[in-house]
């Protein structure tokens, strides 16, 4: 019963939830200390700077603006990438002629991974741009282009369709989409890489452990930022600038950023992106695969 093609995406798009809420719980203040430092990287000489400043100016509350969009974001991302996740596996058995029930290679994943990431990202885009204003929301509102009062998600969300229209909630979609196709075959490569370098004592990749498959998920949420960073970094100016009425476009944002701020400036945030990668995509990758497996037991034994 297990097999049932449309059983599976439900439990695959059910584990998909429930890791990217673990994802974001576990690592939501890093990620509001990347987007400040990515889009206002002037104002924060780094990290512990940032944290500073953050909590004197709006306190401990600060570091979690944006956490409902963030697990609406996630939970619409991981369940989409997860579900399509699995059926993109089932096109790459096909495309190379493979059985339905056999066992995909590291770089096989990789790459339905990156197709699945396309599905994922039109249900990404809207709920992270709400995310990432809010985030942003202090300084933009020292900017004098955003008034007081205009902090809370149902404003922001009024503010958009006001002044862009359903249209503006895909603010950054081009960028969005370049980062997660590259960025989604390194973290589904490095998570089944680093799984079957565990699982070379004579193990499956199923019977591993809760650590094995925290340091794998860990050690795939780092190789998907460390490639896709730069392009995070445009993609977070586009949606919070634009609030103030600059609506560049990616190649005219990085050209920008480069030009007038130097290449360094790409990698603004990268120190609390990569502390939160680790813990954050372990959770994700356990919750996953453990509530994934909970559900099929359940199944197989009615």
């Amino acid at each position: 019963m297990a097999t049932n093609p449309v059983i599976q995406a439900v439990i695959d798009l059910t584990a998909g939830a429930a890791g990217g809420t673990a994802c974001v719980l576990t690592g939501q203040p890093f990620d509001t200390a990347k987007v400040k430092m990515q889009t206002f990287p002037k104002l924060y000489r780094g990290l512990i700077d940032c944290a500073v400043k953050t909590y004197s100016q709006v306190g401990i509350r600060g570091f979690y603006k944006g956490t409902s969009p963030a697990l609406l974001a996630n939970i619409a991302e991981n369940s989409v990438l997860f579900m399509s996740y699995g059926f993109c596996q089932k096109v790459v058995r096909k495309i190379v002629g493979l059985d339905k029930k056999a066992v995909l290679s590291d770089l096989q994943n990789a790459a339905a991974g990156s197709v699945a990431s396309i599905f994922a990202a039109l249900v990404l885009c809207p709920t992270e741009l709400v995310k990432c204003r809010l985030q942003a929301m202090y300084e933009m509102q020292l900017s004098g282009k955003i008034a007081q009062g205009q902090n809370t998600v149902w404003s922001v969300v009024k503010g958009i369709v006001k002044q862009e229209g359903a249209i503006g909630f895909y603010q950054g979609l081009t960028s969005t989409i370049c980062r997660e196709m590259p960025g989604y075959f390194c973290f589904f490569g490095g998570y089944e890489l680093s799984r079957t370098i565990f699982a070379s004592n004579g193990k499956s990749k199923d019977e591993l452990g809760p650590v094995a498959l925290m340091i794998s998920g860990g050690f795939g949420g780092l190789a998907l930022w460390l490639v896709v960073y730069p392009i995070d970094c445009v993609k977070s100016r586009i949606q919070v600038l634009s609030m103030m009425g600059r609506q560049a476009g990616f190649i005219k944002t990085f050209t920008n950023i480069v030009k007038s701020e130097g290449i360094l400036t790409l990698y603004s945030g990268l120190t609390p992106t990569l502390i939160r990668a680790f813990p954050a995509n372990g959770a994700l990758f356990l919750a996953y695969e453990y509530s994934r497996k909970l559900m099929l037991k359940q199944i197989d034994s009615y």
